[in-house]
């Protein structure tokens, strides 16, 4: 799902082949995760970055059952996804508008901020309260692309070349969702989909897709990756894949 949903795709990782995982990879596996529910808050983000690094070189998949001290989880659609910097990253905004875009990183920094603190709520279960985002309101992207009368949804491509999601029209122009920047009161990092990414605050984590790349306006809602799997397209927090979670907050 844009697993913490790669999405922070938000779902399991998607199965790879790899060599069999050995005793003492599984074991010392264990260990680390352990390791990060018994130490110290700074030791916790040390292996935080550990994490992150090895999930996405980690052919066995076990990094991404392991909590890390930010209490989100790994998890990748693709095999490899490719960084992005400040000199090589764009956003681009096409489709039924009439001024389509491209944007690069400083000229999304350069845009007025909106800063939000809700919860991060997993369709798998594990949720992080109270997490901080900033970035630029989609629907003030959406007016100055002038978005035509025939419009009804809005499709979201990632450069990791696998991820998609979608978002109604209305959901997309709601004030809770962005294309941020920032989370944690850093500078979003790679392997939390930097540097830039969609968040959709009241919904699932799988629709804050990680990596975005492009953001097209439709006609119609076209299901995201993990939709085409048996996700719901509308996943509210606790309305959605015949859960009970609190809607986040």
């Amino acid at each position: 799902m844009n697993p913490e949903p790669s999405a922070e795709q938000d779902g399991p990782s998607e199965e790879r082949e790899g060599r069999p995982v050995g005793r003492r990879v599984f074991l010392g596996t264990l260990g680390l995760g352990a390791l990060g529910v018994l130490a110290a808050p700074a030791l916790q983000r040390g292996l935080e970055g550990l994490l992150g690094d090895v999930a996405g070189k980690d052919p066995t998949g076990l990094t991404g059952l392991l909590p890390n001290g930010g209490g989100f989880r790994y998890y990748s659609v693709a095999a490899s996804v490719p960084h992005r910097t400040a000199a090589d990253y764009r956003l681009t905004v096409d489709g039924l508008v009439d001024r389509p875009r491209g944007y690069t990183l400083a000229e999304l920094r350069a845009l007025p901020q909106t800063r939000l603190v809700r919860d991060v709520q997993c369709v798998t279960g594990w949720r992080v309260p109270g997490t901080p985002f900033e970035g630029v309101r989609l629907s003030r992207l959406l007016d100055a692309a002038g978005v035509r009368p025939s419009a009804r949804a809005v499709r979201f491509t990632c450069f990791d070349g696998t991820y998609t999601e979608s978002l109604t029209l209305e959901q997309a122009r709601r004030p809770d969702v962005m294309v941020a920047l920032r989370m944690q009161d850093k500078d979003i990092g790679h392997d939390h989909g930097g540097p830039v990414r969609l968040y959709v605050a009241p919904m699932y984590f799988y629709k804050s897709a990680k990596w975005l790349s492009g953001i097209t306006v439709t006609d119609r809602v076209k299901p995201g990756y993990w939709e085409d799997l048996g996700y719901d397209v509308d996943a509210w927090v606790g309305r959605s894949n015949g859960r009970t979670d609190e809607p986040t907050s």
